[in-house]
């Protein structure tokens, strides 16, 4: 019979895979993107793309150094990674970058993005509470530190001004407790305070008002607040099935502002059609789908609400940004992972998937099946044990 080969031994290896398969979808968007705007206003039309290489070699370091240790080692590290999130979170206030009307970035030599590191600290913080009891079945409670710690992180990135990462930080968290098994009577309390204060801020300030204006009707207002959508779905309409081709695309010759970082999706679909983007999508469903698998087999609470975590970063801004780039949400500024231009957030998101494959990797060499650490009979125990011998050897 014949066999079809496997392109992958297992979801930590899939992961790594669609991670650079992604990665270099997003590597030759964003040049097509970016080249007339870097050409034109600081002539070097690689000037975006250098970068972007750059967050990818620093990236792939910290990806390398995230599948060495054993992840568990993330939980004893927890307390200071919130302390020093907290610690820059509070500097961009005083010493921090300003850009389009927003200070989130600090400038330490290197100038990044504190707002998308605490979207994988929190996680980290989170389960590094949850993790624990679920292993010894304790009662979870809202009333706990990291959520303190995380609601803190979301106010100071909410004050930057910026929504969409607040969001992200303080919902990934709150998540993760309602899967850990949080009561339902502070799930009721959950549900309707989060609908509240997320509702308030929705319209506490002029700007996301009009946003949510733009959202609801954006071809009303296509000369003012809803202008960006607008082009957005022209440029994903007119890609067609197969796309324009690349490099040919109109929209970031000044049509759709900020091409390269927000919207790189909607000139991924005018360039590369419905077929391009058909296909990061199965690729971003693939990278859940193995996520979850590698959650699910992970034996230690620790790891499995780290897995889900990271899973859900990644899928979570996936489906922000997409629906974002399509009108299905109002605009907010989450990138999409891998695909929009951001070195921070690239950086992030390969540390995160490196914490993944880790976790994979440790759960499929702790894995034996039951029948197979059952007592073999007497006259097979040679052959049985030299067989197990060498499944936990090929495992490892």
């Amino acid at each position: 019979m014949l066999k079809i080969p496997r392109i992958w031994t297992g979801p930590a290896e899939a992961v790594l895979y669609i991670t650079f398969i992604l990665f270099i979808i997003g590597t030759v968007n964003v040049f097509s993107a970016s080249f007339v705007l870097a050409g034109q206003l600081l002539d070097d039309s690689y000037f975006f793309l250098k970068r972007h290489l750059i967050s990818f070699a620093i990236g792939m370091v910290g990806l390398i150094i995230a599948t060495r240790p054993d992840y568990r080692k993330l939980n004893r590290l927890s307390g200071l990674l919130a302390v020093m999130t907290l610690g820059m979170l509070i500097a961009v206030h005083f010493t921090g970058v300003d850009a389009n009307g927003a200070r989130r970035w600090l400038n330490l030599g290197i100038k990044f993005q504190p707002s998308e590191i605490a979207k994988l600290a929190s996680i980290i913080v989170a389960a590094s509470y949850l993790g624990p009891r679920i292993d010894r079945k304790r009662k979870i409670s809202l009333l706990s530190l990291p959520v303190i710690f995380i609601g803190i992180m979301g106010v100071l990135i909410l004050k930057q001004p910026d929504m969409g990462t607040a969001v992200i930080v303080v919902g990934l968290c709150l998540i993760l407790y309602v899967l850990a098994g949080l009561p339902k009577q502070q799930l009721y309390l959950l549900y309707g305070g989060g609908a509240a204060v997320l509702a308030y801020f929705s319209y506490a300030a002029a700007y996301r008002m009009d946003r949510i204006t733009a959202w609801l009707d954006p071809w009303e207002h296509q000369q003012g607040i809803g202008y960006q959508t607008v082009q957005s779905l022209l440029a994903i309409g007119s890609g067609g099935l197969s796309g324009t081709g690349l490099g040919m695309g109109a929209s970031k010759f000044y049509y759709l502002p900020e091409s390269h970082t927000d919207f790189a999706f909607a000139v991924l679909c005018q360039e590369w059609g419905f077929f391009g983007a058909l296909l990061v999508l199965v690729l971003m469903g693939l990278l859940a789908c193995y996520g979850g698998q590698i959650a699910r087999r992970t034996p230690d609470g620790f790891g499995k609400i780290l897995a889900i975590g990271v899973t859900l970063l990644v899928a979570g801004q996936a489906v922000i940004n997409i629906g974002m780039v399509s009108g299905l949400l109002p605009v907010v500024g989450v990138p999409l992972p891998f695909i929009s231009f951001g070195g921070t957030s690239l950086i992030v998101n390969l540390v995160a998937m490196g914490i993944l494959i880790n976790i994979g990797r440790r759960s499929a060499r702790s894995a034996v099946p039951m029948d197979e650490l059952s007592e073999p009979e007497p006259s097979e125990k040679p052959e049985k044990r030299l067989k197990l011998v060498q499944r936990l050897k090929d495992r490892r």
